[in-house]
Parts: structure tokens; C-alpha cells; sequence
């Protein structure tokens, strides 16, 4: 016979107790998945927008700067940007996410970390990607709708800036070997680089802060000793490559002095109208500074295979651009100050100078420095000094003994550079005064 269970004992009754907190347990797992769920494509949409904020602002500067000569290379800068804008998130997917007016160019300031919109600016931009609901692309939601927020309004802004390595503002850099030899001093901050390798001997001075640099510290070229005989230099070490895209542009840099090209000229030139020399003569053509001009764009022409240009010794030029192809050799105690040299001739001494050559004013890092260009090498005899002054070759750069830069070299070369010994080389800290430089790209710290 059944018998009924009493209030009592039905109260005492506990099966099926966990059913409720199953339920609750159920419950609160969809919520936070939900909510993650919620989260984790916001997340996802997010950097997708901060890839292509990126990808936009470094085409729009890029393109800015390659189109620097054009009058309209903002609004190509633009469609750059656009363009890569589409292709990272195309408007049939995403909606509109990246319009002209999210392109800005302007300013960067390092030190408040700050950008500034600007008119006519090169130096940085700034884009902004979006997908926001009041444009009708947001990111949609799935649990939190439940709570009326349909769709996420997120905004991922990009600032690209343009900067110099210090390497190639004041230091040694080759494609090639760079050849340092003994008892050389590198105050801090001077810097040499080599896409190949360093070679050295003993008894040279890198002060705190100097760099050394090559892309495999192995390759390094020194004597077994090299460590205890070459103070600083273990510190000093660091493993890299560098683009040097200034050995690029060499033929639009030369191209753009002889022209009149003002994104190429001093601020010392005082006309665009070249004064023009044709030598037509198979022997050297006696240049002084009484033949030359101020302020003046002088085209010097050798027509003859045989024909270049001798200075004579105690030569002082300033305030001039000489743009030739003939090969160049400077006398004993020249002094190129405030100037700018350059030619196309290719020869291994396309440009060369008896001992003592002097590039730029020894002006405690002030204006006065000598940009020197070749599309071939130099080489100097010894004592070769430079103040705030720039060499730059497509081959190789050798100079003798007791070399002097204590206040400001830069010296770039497609093949090698060979300083030998005895040499002082130091920082001005601000890099050369209008020198000539490629842009290089970076996100904003």
C-alpha cells in the first residue's frame, strides 16, 4: 500500500535541487559569452581599422614626398591614401571608412608628442579610420543589442612622420667596407654604418654614444686584440641594414641643381639662370674664384674625354653651386664654404684634393657647411677637414691621414669608404645645414 508523504517530509525532500542553479549557471555562461563575444569583434574591427589607418597614412606621405616637384602632390597624397583605404576595407563591405577630410597633413611635435594640422606641410600626417553608427557602418553587436546598444562607434587615427637616420645626418655610410684603420677618436653620437662590414685596426676611440653598426657583428674586421685595443667599441656594436635611397636620387638631386630647381637650391642663390662654361680642350681648365660668381647656378661642360678642371691651390669659394661632368681636382689649403659641388662624371677620382681640402667654416656647428656630389668617387690626400659639411658618392670615398670632422661630416658612399688613420670625428647633433637627404617613413612614437 502507497502511503502519502507527509508536509514535512516534502520539505525535507532536496532531488532536483541543482536544477535552478544549472539554470542560473546556463544563464550567466551565455551572458559572458555574449559579452565576449561582443568584445572580442570589437577588438578584431579595431585593429582591422588601425591596419589600414597605417597602410593609408604611409602611402599618403610617401606619395607626398615622391611628388614633392608636382604642384598638386597633396591631393595625389590623397588618393593614395584613399585608394589604399579601399583595398584594406572595401566600401561594399565596410561602408565608407576613410574620406578626404580624414587625411590631414601637418606637423609632429616629438617632445609633447602632439600632431598639428597645417597648410602645405610634409612632414607628417594623420588619418583616421572609422566605422561609426552616425555613418551608418558601425560595428553591430549581438548580446549588448538586448540593452539597446545596436552597434560600436570606434575611430583609429594614424600619424605617419618623415625622419632621418642618425647615421646619414652625421657618420660614416657605405654600401660597401668601411675602412677605419688606427688611432682614430669617434666622439658620441658619430655614427658608422656599413651594408657590408667594418674594418679596423687598433688603438681607436668610440666614446659613449658612438655607433658601429653592420648586419652581421661577425663580419667585423679586427685584429684578435680588437676589443682591449679599441676602446668603446663593444659597446658601441649594433647589428643592421640600412636603405640608403639618397644614392637614388643623386641623378634628380644633380638634375634639379643645374636647372634652377628650387626644392634643390640654397637659399644663397640669388638666380636660376645658369651661367654656362663649354671646355672643350683636351687638358685640365684653370678655375679660380674670380671666374665664378656669387649667389650664381655656374654649368661647367667638358666636351673632350680628356678635359677637367684643376683649382689651384689656396682656392676659397662660397655662396655657389657648380654642377659639371667633368672631374674636379681641388689644390693644396682649398676651402669650399657655404657651397654646393656636384657632377656626373663617374670616374673612381671624379673628385679629388691635394692635402688640406677644407668643406665648410669652422663655425662651432653654425651655417657655412659644403655639399659635395658625385655620381663617381673621390679622393683626397691627407688632412682632409670638414666643418657641418656632406660628401656623397655613388662609388667609393678615400681620404689619407689625420681626416677632421669634429664638428659635423657626413659622408655617403655606394661603394667604399676608406679613412685610414689618425682621424676626429664628431656631432653637430642637428645633422648637416640643408643638406641633401631621402625622406624615410615612420609611425609617431
Amino acid at each position: 500500500m502507497l502511503r502519502r508523504s507527509s508536509p514535512c517530509r516534502f520539505l525535507r525532500d532536496d532531488s532536483g535541487a541543482g536544477t535552478g542553479f544549472g539554470l542560473f549557471i546556463t544563464f550567466t555562461g551565455f551572458v559572458m559569452g555574449g559579452l565576449a563575444l561582443d568584445v572580442s569583434n570589437a577588438i578584431s574591427a579595431r585593429t582591422q581599422l588601425q591596419i589600414a589607418a597605417d597602410a593609408a597614412a604611409h602611402a599618403a606621405l610617401y606619395t607626398r614626398d615622391k611628388s614633392r616637384k608636382d604642384g598638386d602632390s597633396e591631393q595625389q597624397a590623397r588618393i593614395a591614401a584613399l585608394d589604399v583605404g579601399e583595398l584594406n576595407m572595401r566600401s561594399a563591405v565596410y561602408g565608407t571608412v576613410l574620406a578626404d577630410q580624414n587625411i590631414e597633413f601637418g606637423r609632429w611635435d616629438q617632445s609633447t608628442r602632439t600632431f598639428t594640422p597645417q597648410s602645405g606641410a610634409r612632414g607628417a600626417v594623420r588619418v583616421s579610420t572609422q566605422r561609426r553608427v552616425d555613418n551608418d557602418n558601425g560595428v553591430r553587436t549581438f548580446l549588448l543589442r538586448l540593452t539597446g546598444l545596436e552597434a560600436w562607434s570606434i575611430t583609429t587615427p594614424s600619424v605617419f612622420i618623415t625622419y632621418q637616420p642618425a647615421c646619414l645626418r652625421e657618420g660614416f655610410v657605405a654600401e660597401g667596407r668601411v675602412d677605419i684603420q688606427s688611432n682614430n677618436t669617434f666622439r658620441s653620437g658619430f655614427c658608422v654604418h656599413s651594408n657590408d662590414h667594418v674594418s679596423l685596426n687598433q688603438n681607436n676611440v668610440f666614446e659613449p654614444g658612438t655607433i658601429v653598426s653592420m648586419p652581421d657583428l661577425e663580419a667585423l674586421d679586427m685584429p684578435s686584440s680588437g676589443y682591449e685595443k679599441n676602446e668603446g667599441l663593444e659597446l658601441a656594436l649594433r647589428a643592421g641594414t640600412m636603405d640608403i635611397r639618397i644614392l637614388r636620387e643623386l641623378d634628380d638631386i644633380i638634375a634639379g641643381l643645374e636647372n634652377g630647381d628650387p626644392d634643390y637650391l640654397p637659399d644663397y642663390i640669388t638666380s636660376t639662370i645658369p651661367v654656362t662654361t663649354v671646355h672643350t680642350q683636351n687638358k685640365a681648365l684653370d678655375l679660380t674664384a674670380s671666374d665664378l660668381q656669387p649667389g650664381r647656378i655656374h654649368v661647367i661642360e667638358c666636351t673632350s674625354n680628356n678635359g677637367n678642371i684643376a683649382m689651384p691651390g689656396d682656392t676659397d669659394l662660397s655662396e655657389m653651386v657648380i654642377v659639371t661632368n667633368c672631374p674636379l681636382k681641388l689644390g693644396q689649403n682649398s676651402n669650399l664654404r657655404n657651397m654646393v659641388l656636384a657632377t656626373t662624371n663617374t670616374s673612381d677620382t671624379s673628385i679629388s684634393g691635394a692635402s688640406n681640402a677644407i668643406f665648410g667654416d669652422e663655425n662651432d656647428c653654425g651655417k657655412g657647411g659644403a655639399k659635395v656630389i658625385t655620381k663617381g668617387g673621390m679622393r683626397f690626400a691627407a688632412r682632409l677637414t670638414m666643418h657641418g659639411s656632406q660628401l656623397i658618392a655613388a662609388t667609393d670615398i678615400q681620404f689619407a691621414a689625420q681626416g677632421a670632422g669634429v664638428k659635423g661630416a657626413s659622408l655617403v658612399a655606394g661603394g667604399e669608404i676608406d679613412g685610414t688613420s689618425n682621424m676626429d670625428m664628431g656631432l653637430c647633433g642637428e645633422g648637416m645645414d640643408d643638406g641633401f637627404y631621402a625622406s624615410y617613413f615612420r609611425l609617431a612614437d
